[in-house]
């Protein structure tokens, strides 16, 4: 709280959080943009060139010696980097986890099954989270759970490579595959 007793408006995370006009605390900016001679100005005069064209001044890089500023419309701005976060998001690559689930008896027509399953998932490009389930006196066969995940991986070798090694968390063992990197 300020001293007035009233809650600090904080910036909304999707919005930039540059400084602008007189908030900007540097002696001298290193000024851009369109209309005049870029260069190195006190930021008085910085301030100045940015009211003459009905601009703002935006600190673009705070951390370089001196700030660069950047003479333009403050909304613009902000739209166009809402846009630049919106276009990167998109871009992101969404990885997919799909599990497979084996018991440590399974049976080796099940296992095949589960391997077909699996072959699709890494074609499509999908990480595999394979694990045995081990359920009550089950735990005694950690040595068959090891077993079938190694024979998971040796069927899979072609078309995924181990992410993470089998481990025991629990009563499960669960270990990770990753698609290989095809070669076009």
């Amino acid at each position: 709280m300020n001293p007035r007793g009233r809650f600090k408006p904080r910036p909304r995370a999707d919005e930039p959080n540059n400084k602008t006009n007189e908030s900007i605390t540097a002696p001298e900016v290193r000024l851009t943009g369109e209309g005049f001679e870029p260069g190195i100005f006190p930021l008085k005069r910085a301030l100045e060139i940015a009211r003459e064209l009905n601009l703002d001044l935006v600190e673009i890089a705070p951390n370089a010696s001196p700030p660069v500023c950047r003479v333009v419309d403050w909304s613009k701005f902000k739209y166009e980097q809402k846009k630049k976060q919106k276009e990167l998001k998109a871009k992101a690559v969404k990885v997919v986890v799909k599990e497979i689930r084996f018991g440590p008896n399974t049976d080796d027509h099940d296992f095949e099954f589960k391997v077909k399953h699996a072959l699709n998932f890494l074609k499509e490009g999908a990480k595999i989270k394979a694990y045995v389930h081990f359920v009550g006196r089950t735990i005694v066969f950690k040595e068959r759970g090891a077993d079938l995940l190694k024979r998971f991986t040796e069927a899979l070798a072609d078309f995924g490579k181990i992410e993470q090694e089998p481990k025991l968390e629990g009563k499960r063992m669960i270990m990770f595959l990753a698609p290989k990197a095809t070669k076009k």
